[in-house]
């Protein structure tokens, strides 16, 4: 029986659609990483898209806070085995589910193998899989926002024109290319006056990299700094949601677009249990075989 039962496990698996996971990250705090991530997972899902927006951020999660959601559950209680992964699940603005982290935990990779486990058994059960899983890591070059990085198909970093943060995002791309393999990144220039700074901020950063690292660096997209994207913050609402046609909800929703383009099917592969599976087994064998 436990056989057959496992046979269609791995068969409804098998059958399930790709999912297309970004994970957004950045170098240092402050540079407006989850207002990115979230409002990247709100056009999407205006895109009829069926989206997920997994909060990663587990020393300073707060992706619920800014989109005025009260979660009662987070990971945590999935781990204790409290609730189910769906009675954590978030319904944010246009439809996209929010999965909240629980602010002070450990990192999924540094939780037990058994509670992995669990984590990708969760994943691999829900019902209604998406089409695209948007992650928000923490901020810094740790290993756990490696793993993510690394694991997920897209690694979107963001950046304003700062000193720290131009340093800052240049050293995550350095530390995860050299140390674990990571070679691609799609850039979002943050809190920019318009278009035109955002690709000077964009070269600034590609000169560098150029010069020292073998990485390939695309443009994703420049989000300029409006009053709408502040009034935004304060609502604790998406620009995207709240005023769709500011300059700051309109470079959302084409970024999304962008991405969207770039979901073929050639280009996306593995369901999300793959993604988890990658995630948490790859980086205890790799820990097991001295990887840093």
């Amino acid at each position: 029986m436990a056989s057959t039962s496992q046979s269609n496990s791995l068969r409804k698996a098998m059958h399930r659609a790709p999912v297309k996971v970004i994970a957004v990250t950045s170098g240092k705090g402050g540079v407006g990483k989850t207002n990115v991530a979230a409002n990247l997972a709100v056009s999407l899902g205006a895109l009829n898209l069926n989206v997920m927006l997994l909060d990663a951020d587990l020393s300073l999660a707060n992706a619920d806070v800014l989109l005025g959601l009260q979660p009662r559950f987070n990971l945590s209680h999935v781990l204790s085995g409290e609730v189910d992964l769906d009675s954590t699940i978030l319904r944010g603005p246009k439809n996209i589910r929010i999965v909240p982290a629980s602010s002070g935990t450990r990192s999924l990779i540094d939780i037990p193998a058994t509670s992995q486990s669990m984590v990708i058994q969760a994943f691999s059960d829900l019902s209604d899989q998406p089409d695209v899983l948007v992650i928000d890591t923490a901020a810094g070059i740790s290993e756990s926002v490696a793993r993510f990085v690394g694991a997920a198909q897209q690694a979107v970093v963001v950046v304003c024109d700062e000193p720290a943060s131009i340093t800052d995002a240049y050293a995550l791309i350095k530390v995860f290319s050299r140390d674990y393999g990571i070679n691609h990144f799609e850039i979002v220039t943050n809190q920019t006056a318009d278009e035109p700074q955002g690709r000077v901020l964009f070269n600034k950063l590609c000169k560098v990299a150029d010069q020292y690292l073998d990485v390939v660096l695309r443009h994703l997209g420049n989000i300029p700094y409006d009053e709408w994207l502040k009034k935004s913050v304060q609502q604790q609402r998406s620009v995207v949601d709240a005023y769709p046609n500011s300059d700051s909800g309109k470079a959302f929703q084409k970024i999304a677009t962008a991405v969207n383009l770039g979901r073929t099917p050639g280009a996306v592969n593995g369901n999300i249990q793959f993604f988890f599976e990658r995630l948490l087994l790859d980086s205890n064998s790799n820990r097991a075989g001295g990887v840093a």
